[in-house]
């Protein structure tokens, strides 16, 4: 092929080969970025005195940052169990349900089941982990006895490695990740990320998103942008 031939032909496929790379690259979902400077600021304008507790939050997102999905989960987890203590909305909030920020539960080391998954929800986004592998799942507890009858409304996190994959259970009421099917006390009712919602345990998703029909998500949405959490 003459020299004049393949210049013609090798500054498009170039453009070609950099346009696929390209796609790829933005393919891959970012991790979610934190301002941390709007979110120390806010733990000090509300905390009694300096916490040390978002520096060790922080120091644990950079160390984890580089380890694989599944040491990332048991970090966190770990993390989040050691960190906070319960505490009911209605003893703290003065409200029978409120969806506390991670930089609100930071405050006052406290939180309650919700609080606790939305942080370590938060916290492996920002991890890098997808968020169509994560979701917020509302669930019934058993309570008592496998036949008590008796249950109470719940939230875990849950991590699917694969997208038809049974998912990995995080929750604030016991330190062992366990599969799904191993948490036989625990009966979905729905679930939500930042992009989506689902009824039950099926892969149906909703035509809306948990923004537009979760009024306590939506409160949360706008106070973590405030506090430098933009999902």
């Amino acid at each position: 092929m003459p020299s004049m031939a393949l210049k013609k032909f090798t500054l498009p496929f170039c453009c070609i080969i950099l346009f696929a790379a390209l796609q790829q690259l933005y393919a891959v979902e970012r991790a979610l970025l934190i301002d941390f400077n709007l979110f120390d600021r806010y733990v000090e304008q509300h905390s009694a005195a300096p916490l040390p507790l978002s520096t060790s939050w922080q120091q644990l997102l950079l160390d984890a940052s580089s380890l694989p999905t599944e040491r990332q989960l048991a970090a966190v987890n770990t993390f989040m169990h050691q960190s906070f203590s319960y505490i009911p909305d209605i003893l703290q909030n003065g409200v029978e349900d409120y969806w506390a920020s991670p930089a609100e539960m930071f405050v006052s080391q406290k939180g309650d089941c919700e609080d606790w998954a939305i942080a370590s929800y938060v916290s492996l986004r920002a991890l890098g982990i997808p968020d169509a592998q994560l979701r917020l799942v509302y669930v019934r507890a058993r309570v008592g006895a496998e036949h008590s009858g008796l249950s109470q409304a719940h939230m875990v996190l849950a991590y699917y490695p694969e997208a038809n994959q049974e998912p990995l259970i995080l929750d604030s009421l016991i330190q062992n990740i366990l599969p799904a099917s191993a948490r036989t006390d625990l009966t979905p009712v729905f679930s939500f990320n930042s992009t989506g919602l689902w009824a039950g345990s099926g892969n149906q998703k909703s035509k809306q998103t948990a923004t537009a029909r979760l009024s306590r998500w939506r409160d949360l949405v706008q106070r973590l942008t405030l506090q430098g959490i933009v999902l």
